[in-house]
């Protein structure tokens, strides 16, 4: 026997239980070793970080990084699934920060690092509780007990040598370069971190009057920040652009292009018809060049002075454009790179009136107000002094610091860098064998970042991260990277570099003796960029090179990664930096892009918004298969994905619920029989047609999903899956279900239930990835407890194979056929407005071809039909009648209307449709003139002939004839009887096996049919007796076909 299965669709009780199941057998586990020999196959799971919550998002790259692997083990592979986490990094220290009520760095340093870093190490550990809950709840299997962990020494130890390796490739190095910065946080960001943090904002810029020097003139400068005004050392122009001197109508002379006179100074005109300017004077870039003007603040002036060098003049550069602003740029080289190339080139003063933390220095007016906060003082200040000629507000995406929403400033200071722009090559190059899902990421969003790629600002000014393994000279300023323990052990004489924890300050306090000049080499004092850690750890994960060499070797590079979009400039991106650095080489095969998770609205997600959808609560309410299933046939996943529980919900019903519910049938009647699958084979010659359908079927779908998952083409997948659960549910079960009613276990029955058996059970294997919980309920009822050899788990069990000599496309093409007609058929009774129990006498079909008997009878059972009559044309049950389209025949044939309407008035309808059919065209004179009128040349009136109704697409028409006998109607009255005994049967609980008696009441006419019928309607509702005007347990009136008749049912013991 098997266990009683309930039909009830709430699954998230169940999969605890299936949870439950795999934690006490140690599954997961086992499916690992059950494949110790096989191929391996490498997934690098991308480490989250276990001081935030998961959100619904992490569902999504969940369920997607854990189907592949699965389905890859049940296919034979090993397939090592080593959990990471991310533990390094800024926001891990803004955490500890609003923990501990500091702010910034200084109030750090003055807590004090050690216990600062302590905190720190807690910090990561907030929610891995929570994590690890919220994975097994999903269903993502990876090995929680023995993860990577960026903290970790080991780890530290292998990026050091990394980082040494890039050290002596000579593309590691420090440079005063402009970085984006965050002031809030005191650190440099990369740029692919700085690409995760643009918001649109609205925001005042400045055109901005510089005097020149020995003329009663000025330049007009545009300049979208104007808090670095103060800063200004020189003006920019394109050399060779042509700029104007112009006398404008607000009475100032002005310098600037030429093609942008008209935006700029246009609104000066005046409604009297005074001109916005006259052009004075006409030149070249190139003739400014030099040019001296007066600092716009004397602050900036003092400060160029004692630098002794000269500024203030106007510069030449290319990087000047006419697209908008003024054709003239001001520049100030402390805050832009365009800016700082022409200060080395010019030899500008190099001024830079803000601080580290974003506030305007003590030189200005401004000074300790936050730079963005500056910009409405300064503006006010230059409108005062008259050197403010506009101030117009404009929006554009700005940078905000993606951990602390603070936005960057570009600022000049020394930092650390790789040097990525010398392999740009290498990186496209090794892109280019990667297998992206979708291409157009590869080549495009990941493709041209890296054609476009800047070097890698490393470096950050923190202190709970890696630290930057280089030592220098506090003497001579030599230099010298470190590449593990043992070496740092050998230059500091020191035993304590080998157990020293590899953070700071405990790092800090190991020295080491300068090789040129014998003085002490400090670590230098920064932390290196967390996504290096994340990066690292193909390799860091196990300690490579100092142990597992050959265990690492094995497993990279990974043969399938998944993240959302946003990694494209994240983890994606610094894999393939560090891979192409150390091993030249990309470090994954195939990667599926993950579009973000939106609400149903197509709105990001956010609790400011109130939109946002706790992964627990729908987790709780709808399961994790449910919202796997979602996940995987909803949309590509590359495309945003719009959750909702109505879609949920209704994933859960269509195909959760169908599968669960043919499961639950097949027991319901394997239990009534006592059938056990174990002592039956199937015997394929045996099989009647249905059934060899339905294992056709079953396997082009085993082989088509399996195709679809060894290409990585998810959602087709699961549509293949789809599609075969309603056709063995919707069709061949309810195609089937008498055979299963039948009495006895004949052979015919046998048949049934070792077909639907093997259909379960090997759906269920090739479903079983991506909705691992239901397929596991399933087997382990339906295999596992009468087959006590079977594999303990699905997930143990080999990936099913598809069986090619059970594949009968021609059978296939057949029902196909078959099933078209009925959808059709369906469709004429419905405009008919006749019900499917009301038996018809013909319907006519034209189809691709005629079928044999036995498909035209399941057309004739399914749809209710006494004979379907396959003809090669039905045109001549239809009546046709035509009238030109004026728009198109009057401009043709205007003369000719109305012969034209004559003849289309008296034409053979039929005749003539099947000209325009065959012809394309129908075709005859009037008035001498030939005559050609295509189908969009007419309107054309299709009307029924008497009783029939027809309903046709390009492949299959139908034409049912509803005319109906005094024979038919009785039959469809016997039907509609049979039907309400069936739901009064459901309604009282009666089992399916009961036998009853029923009584019918106060309508002879209904009676006498009833009675006329009693040994049909006997058998189908499983009556020992049927009586007139009598009372009995269950009474109901009913409506059948417009007689009102009482019915009553009592089960009775056989």
């Amino acid at each position: 026997m098997y266990q009683k299965v309930s039909t009830d669709l709430n699954f998230v009780e169940r999969e605890k239980n299936i949870e439950k199941f795999w934690r006490e057998n140690d599954i997961f586990k086992k499916s690992m070793e059950n494949r110790k020999e096989g191929p391996a196959y490498t997934f690098y799971d991308g480490p989250p970080t276990a001081n935030g919550k998961p959100h619904i998002g992490h569902v999504l790259t969940r369920v997607i990084k854990d189907m592949i692997p699965r389905y890859r083990t049940m296919k034979g592979c090993m397939v090592p699934r080593k959990a990471g986490w991310d533990t390094h990094g800024l926001p891990v220290e803004l955490e500890v920060e609003k923990l501990l009520g500091l702010d910034g760095k200084e109030q750090i340093e003055e807590y004090g690092l050690d216990p600062f870093i302590g905190k720190c190490k807690e910090s990561v550990w907030k929610y891995k509780g929570m994590w690890e809950d919220f994975s097994a709840t999903v269903g993502f299997w990876a090995d929680m007990d023995d993860p990577y962990v960026t903290y970790h020494d080991d780890f530290i130890e292998s990026e050091w040598w990394a980082l040494k390796q890039i050290w002596d490739k000579g593309l590691l190095y420090k440079g005063f370069k402009i970085v984006p910065y965050c002031p809030r946080c005191g650190t440099p960001l990369s740029s692919h971190e700085v690409a995760q943090g643009y918001k649109a904002v609205k925001e005042r810029s400045a055109v901005v009057r510089f005097k020149v020097v020995g003329e009663d003139a000025y330049f007009l400068a545009w300049t979208t920040t104007p808090w670095t005004l103060p800063s200004n050392v020189a003006l920019c122009v394109n050399p060779e652009e042509t700029y104007v001197k112009v006398r404008a109508a607000d009475g100032y002379v002005y310098y600037m292009a030429k093609a942008l006179t008209d935006n700029v100074l246009g609104k000066l005109s005046t409604a009297e018809g005074v001109p916005a300017y006259e052009i004075l004077e006409t030149c070249k870039g190139t003739d400014l060049e030099y040019k001296a003007y007066e600092p716009l603040f004397a602050c900036t002036g003092e400060s160029a002075a004692k630098q002794h060098k000269k500024g203030h003049f106007v510069t030449c550069d290319d990087y000047v454009t006419m697209t908008d602003g003024t054709g003239i740029v001001h520049i100030a080289p402390a805050f832009g790179e365009d800016d700082a190339q022409v200060g080395r080139k010019y030899d500008l003063p190099f001024v830079q009136f803000v601080d580290g933390r974003g506030n305007m220095t003590q030189e200005t007016p401004y000074a300790g107000k936050f730079v963005k906060d500056a910009d409405p003082d300064i503006l006010v200040d230059l409108d005062k002094e008259g050197k403010l000629f506009d101030a117009p507000k404009f929006e554009h995406d700005y940078p905000f610091c993606w951990r602390c929403d603070t936005p960057l400033i570009y600022y000049a200071r020394e930092s650390w860098f790789i040097k990525m722009t010398a392999v740009r090559d290498d990186l496209v190059r090794n892109n280019r064998t990667v297998n992206w899902i979708p291409e157009s990421i590869g080549e495009g969003r990941f493709g041209n970042w890296l054609e476009n790629i800047q070097d890698w600002g490393i470096s950050r000014n923190r202190y709970w991260g890696t630290p930057l393994n280089i030592w220098e000279c506090e003497d001579c300023g030599y230099q010298q990277a470190v590449g593990s323990r043992e070496e740092l052990e050998k230059l500091s004489g020191s035993p304590a570099a080998k157990t020293v924890e590899l953070h700071r300050p405990y790092i800090d306090e190991i020295t080491c003796t300068c090789s040129k000049c014998g003085k002490t080499m400090k670590r230098v004092p920064e932390v290196i960029d967390c996504w290096f850690d994340s990066g690292a750890m193909p390799f860091a994960q196990h300690h490579y090179p100092f142990e597992n060499k050959e265990l690492f070797e094995s497993q990279f590079p990974a043969q399938f990664i998944s993240e959302a979009v946003d990694q494209t400039r994240g983890w994606f991106y610094s894999l393939m930096a560090e891979s192409t650095l150390l091993f030249n080489r990309a470090p994954f095969e195939n990667v599926i892009v993950l579009g973000h998770v939106q609400d149903e609205n197509g709105q990001k997600m956010s609790k400011s918004k109130g939109n946002a959808v706790d992964p627990f609560e729908a987790l709780a309410t709808y399961g994790a298969d449910a919202i796997r299933w979602y996940f995987y046939i909803n949309s590509a996943p590359w495309l945003p994905n719009r959750f909702h529980g109505k879609a949920v919900m209704e994933g859960q019903r269509k195909f959760l619920g169908t599968l669960w519910n043919t499961y639950a049938f097949f027991i319901l009647y394997a239990n009534i029989d006592d059938f056990d699958a174990t002592k039956y084979t199937l015997e394929y010659e045996k099989l009647p047609v249905m059934d060899k359908w339905l294992l056709s079927k079953l396997n082009t779908a085993v082989k088509e999903v399996d195709q679809h998952l060894d290409n990585y083409r998810i959602p087709e997948a699961a549509r293949g899956l789809d599609n075969f659960v309603d056709e063995m549910s919707n069709w061949y079960v309810r195609r089937c279900r008498e055979r299963f009613w039948a009495k006895g276990m004949e052979q015919d029955k046998i048949n049934a239930y070792m077909t639907l058996y093997t259909a379960l059970v090997q759906i269920c294997k090739c479903a079983a990835p991506l909705i691992p919980f239901m397929t596991e309920e399933i087997y382990l009822n339906l295999v596992k407890s009468n087959d006590k050899e079977a594999p303990e788990s699905i997930h143990l069990c080999d990936y099913p194979v598809a069986d090619e000599s059970m594949i009968d496309k021609k059978l296939e093409e057949n029902m196909e056929q078959v099933l078209a007609i009925v959808v059709m058929g369906r469709a004429a009774r419905n405009a008919a407005n006749i019900k499917n129990r009301q038996p018809i006498g013909t319907m006519y079909v034209k189809a691709a071809h005629v079928l044999e008997d036995y498909f035209k009878d399941i057309v004739e059972d399914e749809l209710n039909v006494k004979d379907v009559v396959f003809r090669e044309d039905v045109s001549d049950l239809t009546s046709y009648s035509f009238k030109p389209q004026l728009r198109t025949v009057g401009p043709k044939y205007g003369k000719q209307l109305g012969g034209i309407r004559k003849y289309l008035s008296e034409a053979d309808g039929t005749k003539a449709m099947n000209e325009l059919k065959a012809e394309g065209a129908i075709k005859f004179e009037v008035d001498g003139v030939e005559i050609s009128l295509t189908e969009e040349d007419l309107l054309i009136d299709v009307a029924q002939k008497a009783g029939l109704v027809t309903e046709g697409d390009n492949y299959v028409t139908v034409v049912l004839d509803t005319n109906l006998s005094p024979e038919l109607v009785e039959e469809g009255f016997v039907y509609e009887v049979i039907s309400k005994i069936q739901t009064m049967r459901k309604d009282v609980n009666f089992e399916v096996m009961d036998h009853i008696k029923v009584a019918v009441n106060g309508n002879a006419k209904i009676a006498e049919i009833v009675e006329a019928n009693k040994e049909a309607i006997s058998e189908k509702v499983l009556a020992g007796e049927i009586v007139t005007d009598t009372e009995l347990a269950t009474m109901k009136e009913w409506n059948v076909n417009g007689e009102k008749v009482t019915i009553g049912v009592e089960k009775i013991s056989v």
